[in-house]
């Protein structure tokens, strides 16, 4: 018999949870204020690049059995996780975080229905896919999103898609050691990109210090803190805590970044986190909620 968990041992992992969320868009926040110097994906090798170290450091996955590990899956982990990062900077030089956000959660959404067979889980399709239209300016007095700045971001929230699937499989046995192995690849495949975009740039010695804390707010403690919680909160309840993400993140670009978003903006975003909180709660037998980007 199995009773229900008291409401005070979930506040430490909750907090804790919300935290990791506001850590990362400030992190993105801080990366984006880099692209006038740098650029996105010198942004991006800083992020990784300083982020993978610290994994390395913390995790110490030399220490692993790497004969038997499941190399297909980490690659495919790290190259969509390389990927994914790439893809959502770019669209940070055109698009507000909160909406970028918003439409690299259709990834994780899409992922999630997929997982369920409820006819009424259509109705949270039919709810993002509207949220999704408000973001098209069906006026001339509104302000319309670049094109390719919406389809890196769409292309991210794939790539995310992908991470989730793949990640499940090389974790599994490994846990959070198989992260930085994960990065590590990321680097590999973000970091020349960005060396070859900016140069020597990305080691201007005033950058450096702001690229190792986009690394901490980004990755280093938030994936932390992220499996703190995660090992003590239901997986539902992670993924629909996690489904606030753009809606903190619009905050954060609102707050950090003087982002203005419209009414139909911010509706758009409510619709997505709403559709993806319920797509979590309703799918079918969950597994490892994934971490963002």
């Amino acid at each position: 018999m199995t009773f229900p968990r008291p409401a005070a041992s979930l506040l430490l992992p909750v907090s804790l949870l919300l935290i990791a969320m506001f850590s990362i868009q400030l992190g993105a926040s801080l990366a984006k204020s880099l692209f006038p110097a740098v650029g996105a994906m010198g942004a991006t090798s800083l992020r990784l690049g300083f982020g993978t170290l610290l994994l390395w450091l913390v995790l110490r996955p030399w220490r692993m059995p790497w004969r038997t590990l499941p190399w297909k899956m980490l690659l495919g982990y790290g190259v969509s996780l390389g990927v994914m990062n790439s893809l959502f900077y770019l669209a940070l030089q055109t698009v507000p975080l909160g909406i970028a956000i918003a439409l690299e959660f259709t990834g994780p959404l899409g992922l999630a229905l997929l997982a369920s067979r409820r006819l009424r889980d259509v109705g949270w399709v039919v709810l993002a896919v509207g949220g999704l239209l408000l973001l098209v300016p069906w006026s001339s007095q509104e302000t319309s999103l670049d094109p390719l700045g919406v389809a890196y971001a769409l292309g991210a929230g794939v790539c995310w898609a992908l991470y989730i699937v793949f990640g499940q499989k090389a974790g599994a046995d490994h846990g959070a050691q198989a992260v930085a192995l994960g990065a590590a690849i990321a680097a590999i495949v973000a970091v020349p990109w960005g060396v070859i975009a900016s140069g020597m740039a990305l080691l201007a010695p005033a950058l450096l210090p702001v690229g190792l804390a986009v690394a901490v707010l980004s990755m280093a403690l938030p994936y932390s803190l992220e499996m703190f919680a995660l090992t003590r909160l239901p997986v539902r309840s992670f993924g629909m805590l996690m489904s606030l993400e753009p809606a903190i993140g619009a905050l954060c670009g609102f707050v950090f970044l003087h982002e203005q978003l419209g009414v139909l903006q911010w509706l758009a975003i409510a619709a997505v986190v709403v559709a993806s909180a319920g797509a979590t709660l309703g799918a079918r037998a969950p597994g490892p909620v994934p971490l963002p980007d």
